[in-house]
This record gives structure tokens, sequence and C-alpha cells, in this order.
């Protein structure tokens, strides 16, 4: 793998992340700000343009000739100085001049020529941004009636944007040098939080080193609710594992007293006065019994693995292919099969462990069962119910648990070694799961499983 495709720390993601959104934010924010107040700033020169033009309204007089008089001086000074930035103008209907004030004298011949609009009718209004003459402008359409019939003309008043122009630098810079300083505390804070906010993954780091050092066999700590979940599984591993160890140990025991005898025959028979031929018979038995004993003892410490974390296995296929398998063994003394499995359920760890499980309990069933074999599963919450009943004889209330004991049968009429329900009860203690005897619908015996379970993502 090249040092480019290593991932990055969690705080590398998060700084990574944090140092390009945060910014961008920040910076989006900045230009909804900035509009907002532009806004505000042409809403108050729109407002201000027409209170003037009520003004010019309010100073316009009409002669008896229908002719438009104004006085000299107006009641807003700007209209009488040249160049003050507040321009005023009246047109006829027909795009005629009627009026300008004084401080229009120096704006452009051509801007004054496009200013008539026959667009607009009475009662209406335009505010516009006219930027490369940097002006505002507000048009207002008034009809004047008097003895002579109505008087239409336009009134138009343009307003110099320069001030709105400084007041969006002066707060864009203020804008700026908030906003950059909001933006680097965030960011600080982020870092902090974040460091924060890892710190159980860092303990969690911490106490699997202890358990690696062998200073701890697991994980003690108190952590957030979303990491705990984690460390249970993680502390459901460690304990398989343990559990593991402790089975190999008790195997390797149990191969050892095993084979104290096979040893002890063959030792005696060599002391004994016997021929070449029948101390050979001797050496060769013992020697296939220790071989059988081995590959048992061999078979056990693989079995039951613990969970298998990746996926859940599918209970119907093994639960039919294991009823084909009793059909075929048990052809001579058909029984009737009663299977209720819920649609989609599955088992939390090794097919194997569910098969040599389940393969034990429904075997069981055929063999003491008279006509009638059950299997039933389910899921609740996060475990797997499995029942395997029959319709034998039952097990006592008081024998039930001698029964799960290696080497314990109740029916010696039936051939067998007494530790198909105690594999079964190792498999399953490996799973931290548990198994009930008691009484089945048929007053037989019925085996309830408790085991972790999960469902499966059926395609529709």
């Amino acid at each position: 793998m090249s040092e480019a495709a290593v991932p990055l720390s969690l705080r590398g993601r998060l700084l990574r992340a944090s140092a390009i959104i945060l910014p961008l934010v920040i910076v989006l924010a900045g230009l909804a700000l900035l509009k907002a107040f532009n806004s505000s700033l042409e809403s108050a020169e729109a407002s201000q343009a027409r209170l003037q033009v009520y003004l010019l309204l309010g100073a316009i007089e009409v002669d008896s000739e229908g002719r438009m008089n104004l006085p000299d001086h107006l009641l807003d000074p700007g209209f009488s100085r040249v160049s003050s930035g507040v321009y005023g103008f009246i047109h006829g209907q027909d795009g005629s001049l009627f009026w300008r004030s004084r401080s229009s004298q120096t704006l452009p011949p051509e801007l004054v020529q496009r200013l008539p609009s026959r667009a607009l009718q009475p009662g209406q209004s335009l505010f516009s941004h006219l930027p490369e003459q940097k002006l505002y402008l507000f048009q207002y359409p008034v009809v004047w009636e008097s003895g002579n019939g109505e008087t239409r003309f336009l009134i138009s008043v343009l307003r110099s944007d320069e001030q709105v122009r400084n007041e969006m630098k002066t707060f864009s810079l203020q804008l700026l040098g908030w906003l950059s300083g909001i933006c680097l505390v965030a960011l600080l804070a982020q870092y902090y939080i974040m460091r924060w906010g890892l710190r159980p993954l860092d303990l969690l780091a911490n106490d699997l080193k202890r358990i690696e050092a062998g200073d701890a066999e697991r994980l003690e700590g108190r952590y957030p609710v979303e990491v705990q979940d984690v460390t249970s599984g993680l502390n459901r591993l460690l304990e398989t594992e343990r559990r593991q160890r402790e089975r190999y140990r008790n195997t390797l025991g149990d191969l050892a007293h095993s084979l104290k005898t096979p040893l002890a025959v063959i030792r005696g028979a060599g002391i004994e006065p016997q021929d070449e031929q029948e101390y050979r018979q001797q050496v060769e038995e013992q020697a296939l019994r220790m071989q059988q004993i081995v590959q048992y003892q061999l078979a056990r410490a693989v079995k039951s693995q613990g969970q298998n974390l990746a996926r859940a296995i599918p209970v119907q296929p093994v639960v039919e292919r294991l009823l084909g398998v009793m059909a075929k063994v048990y052809a001579d003394t058909p029984r009737e099969v009663l299977k209720q499995l819920e649609p989609g359920i599955g088992f939390s760890g090794d097919e194997r462990d569910l098969m040599e499980l389940l393969g034990n309990l429904i075997d069981n069933a055929y063999k003491y069962g008279f006509r009638r074999v059950g299997v039933m599963g389910r899921l609740e919450g996060d475990e797997l119910i499995l029942e395997i009943s029959d319709d034998g004889s039952g097990v006592a209330p008081e024998q039930r648990q001698v029964i799960l004991e290696r080497g314990a049968r109740l029916d010696t009429r039936q051939p067998g070694q007494g530790i198909g329900l105690a594999v079964a009860v190792d498999i399953i203690s490996s799973y931290d799961g548990a198994l009930e005897v008691q009484e089945s619908r048929w007053q037989g015996a019925c085996f309830r499983l408790t085991l972790p379970g999960a469902p499966l993502n059926l395609k529709t």
C-alpha cells in the first residue's frame, strides 16, 4: 500500500473537514450578511427618495393655463446645490422636460434624455440602481387635476450611491475582521471539542494495551453509549478467546488422562511374560484406542470457535438439510415433522457449530420420539430462540439437569455414549447462550435454545 493510500486518523479527518467546511460556512454567512445589509441600505435610499418626491409634489403649483411652477428654494437644499448628489426632474406625458433642479446641471445630457418612462402608470413607482452612473433612480407618475382637466407628469429623483458604497466598504472590512476572528475561535474550539470527544477512544486504546500486556482480562472502563457496543463486543470476543484457551487446556488434560490407561497397559504388557504375537496384538489394540482418543479430543478442541462477528447464518437451510438427512437415517420409522421457522432468521455464529448443535438435538428427537418431531425458530430482539421437540417419553424435571452432564444417559436401550448433549452445552456456552429442557406440546421432551441471532437481509 502506498503512503498516500494510508487513511488519516480520526483527528486528521475531523480537522481537515473542519478546516474546509467551517470557513466555507463562514464565507456563505458573510455573503448573506452583506446582501442583507446592502438591501437595508437600498431600502433606506428608496425611502429617502420617495420622501423627496413627496416634497417636490407638495411644492408644485399649476396655473389656470396648465403651466407648472415650482419655487426657487425648495425644502430640500440638495436640489439647489450643484453636484450635491440629489437631482430632481419633472417630465410631461410626451417626455418633454417641465422642470429640473439646479443640482442636475452637471449630469450628462444622454442620462437626462433616458429618464422619461411611459411604462409606469399612476400609483406605481420605480426604484432602480444605475451602477454605471453611480446613482439610484426613483420615479413616480402623477395625474394633476385642475379646472382645465388632467395633467400627467413624471417626477424623477436621482441620488448618488456614494454613501451606500462607503457604508458597504466600511461594513465589509468590519465583517471580514469579525468573521475571521470567529472562524479562528471556532476552529480552536472544534479542535478542543474533538480532543475531548475522542478521549474515550484513547482510553480504549490504553485499556487494550493493558490487556495485551496481561495486566487486565477485559475492558473495565466507563465509555460513552456510542462506544459501549464496541467495548461490549470486544469483551465478548475476549471472553470467547479465554474460553477457547481454557477449552484447549481442558482438552489437553483430558487427552493426557485418557492416554494414561493405554500407556499403562502397554507398559504392563512389556513386563508380563507372553509370546511376541500376543504382545504385538495387545500393543496394536491400545495404539488404535489411543489414535481414536486423540482424534476425538482434537475434534473437541476445534469445535465451537465462538461467534462469527461478520454476518448472520441462515437457519432455515441448515434445518432443512438436517431434516433431510434424518429422514434417510430413520427411513424405517418415519416421523411427522412440524417445522415453524420465522422467515429471515439468522444465527450470529459459525455454521459448523449450528450444524453440530442442531444435529445432536434433532437426532435425539428422532431417536427418542415416537411419531412427531417439531422444529420451531424465531427472533426475540437480538436473540435466536430454537425449540426441538418430540412426542417421546419426555424427561422428568429432576433429571433435566442430569442429562446435560457428560456421559449421563437415561435410556440405555438406544446406542450412544451420552456426550451429544454435553457437546451441545459446550457449543451453547461458547456463545453465552442457554439450553433449557422442557415438556413439549405432545408431552415429550422439548429443548429450548437461546443463541445470538440477527435478521437476514432478504432481497425482494
